[in-house]
Order: C-alpha cells, then sequence, then structure tokens
C-alpha cells in the first residue's frame, strides 16, 4: 500500500507540474494588448531623442504625452504586463532624428492594430476606444514632427 501511495504521490506531482508548464505558455486574456504596450514603449523611446529643432521636440513631446496616456488607457483594458515606461528594447544608436522618428510611426501604427482588435468587455472596449484616440494624436504629431525635420 505504501508503494502505491509513493507512485501515486509522484504521478500526481508530474501530473500538476506539466500542467502548470503548459499554462505559463498560454498568452493571457488580451495578447494583442500587450503587444500593443510593447511597441508604445518603444516608439516612446524613440521619440525621447531630442534634436536641434524646437518645433520637432515640441511635436515629439506631444507625443510622448499621447503615448503615456494610451498606455494607462491599454494598461487598464488589459492585464497588465507590470513593466515601466521606460522598459523597451536597446535603440540603434545610428539611427538619425528621421529614423527615429519614422520607425516610432511605424511602431505606432502596429500599437494601434493590435488594440483595434474585437473587444467584448463594455469597460475595456471604452478604455479601447480612448487609446485608439490618444495613439491617433500622437501619430498626427510625429507626422508633423516628420514633415519638420524633412524641410530642415
Amino acid at each position: 500500500m505504501m508503494k502505491f501511495l509513493k507512485l501515486f504521490g509522484c504521478f500526481f506531482m508530474a501530473s500538476t507540474l506539466l500542467g502548470a508548464t503548459a499554462l505559463a505558455d498560454t498568452p493571457g486574456k488580451h495578447p494583442a494588448y500587450i503587444h500593443a504596450l510593447a511597441d508604445l514603449r518603444s516608439a516612446r523611446a524613440l521619440l525621447m531623442t531630442r534634436t536641434g529643432n524646437y518645433r520637432v521636440n515640441a511635436d515629439q513631446e506631444q507625443a510622448v504625452a499621447d503615448i503615456d496616456s494610451a498606455m494607462r488607457m491599454v494598461r487598464e483594458a488589459a492585464i497588465d504586463d507590470g513593466k515601466p515606461l521606460g522598459d523597451h528594447p536597446p535603440l540603434d544608436s545610428r539611427w538619425t532624428g528621421g529614423d527615429r522618428l519614422h520607425r516610432a510611426l511605424e511602431l505606432l501604427t502596429q500599437a494601434r492594430q493590435d488594440v483595434d482588435r474585437r473587444e467584448s468587455d463594455s469597460f475595456a472596449r471604452g478604455l479601447k476606444h480612448r487609446s485608439l484616440h490618444q495613439i491617433d494624436d500622437a501619430c498626427k504629431a510625429v507626422r508633423h514632427a516628420i514633415k519638420l525635420q524633412e524641410k530642415e
């Protein structure tokens, strides 16, 4: 009987560990929101580098403020990944100001696509729409900064 209990205990432990391991790779309720947060963080980091043109810098600052607001709303609408705003992959130091602006716009566009998915939760849906508005505002500010940068 003791052998049976030990064998059963080992089997139970092994099945529990395998089940927990399988769940660890399962995406959360809103994996697209987590991807959007990563893209927003990266776009924010790209926009933090200032140029010599104060008008471009003003647009960048506005875009960062819009991104921060969008990130707060996306975090409320989804399971927060717990990372701070400044947590982003390393930036390529060889990029010019124009390169950074274009890449930030690409990331904002990707984040918008991730956030703009079907949402069944009415509370999250309201936050989603407000965050889309903030991302659109950030895109507008970055596009304006790109135009100013190209005029130089």
